[in-house]
């Protein structure tokens, strides 16, 4: 529990009141010098030991606010390290190519047939200039010409159907495939 202002307002009344009764209380027998000192020393020494223990609170308060404070923030440690040298200025060292083992290919075992994937590879290559790019209302369209493939693509009558699309231009409409949806079948672009 911390002490607030008001606490320690009124434990220093509470002091007060105790000083004060040990100086006004009236002995019930008069002229006893040494009972009135003894009553003022346990007075001041009641007050002294009540303002060492409202000390000892609020110094016990306060290091424990640093403590969550610091708990909070981290502070970075600091790493001391030696200068570096100065560095020379970087001068660039030749270095020879390594050379490259060769490794003479091994003959095909007797039997052995060259299977040819070039056609079925070519199947799905689409040729370069038939690619359009064609501008709408919605936007801009990207699609294979339909006439462009039929006269410079051997499988233009495989195309997925569900690829075709017709859109409209400025110049009129136009027939063709998405190439999205040709790229999503598989098919691309052929380069060159």
């Amino acid at each position: 529990m911390r002490f607030t202002l008001h606490h320690k307002f009124i434990a220093s009344i509470a002091a007060a009141a105790v000083a004060i009764t040990a100086f006004t209380a009236v002995p019930a027998a008069a002229g006893d010098r040494n009972r009135d000192l003894a009553k003022i020393a346990v007075g001041v020494l009641g007050v002294a030991i009540v303002g060492k223990i409202i000390h000892d609170k609020n110094k016990r308060d306060d290091e424990r606010a640093r403590q969550e404070v610091s708990k909070h923030r981290h502070a970075p440690n600091t790493v001391h390290r030696a200068p570096r040298p100065p560095r020379a200025e970087h001068v660039p060292v030749y270095r020879a190519p390594k050379a490259q083992r060769h490794v003479e290919p091994r003959p095909l075992p007797k039997g052995y047939k060259r299977q040819r994937y070039d056609r079925h590879a070519n199947a799905k290559l689409l040729p370069k200039q038939c690619f359009q790019s064609f501008d709408t209302r919605r936007g801009q369209v990207l699609m294979f010409g339909r006439h462009c493939l039929e006269n410079n693509f051997r499988h233009a009558d495989r195309l997925p159907q569900q690829c075709a699309q017709q859109i409209r231009t400025h110049r009129g409409t136009r027939y063709g495939y998405d190439a999205r949806c040709l790229r999503g079948a598989g098919y691309s672009l052929a380069r060159g």
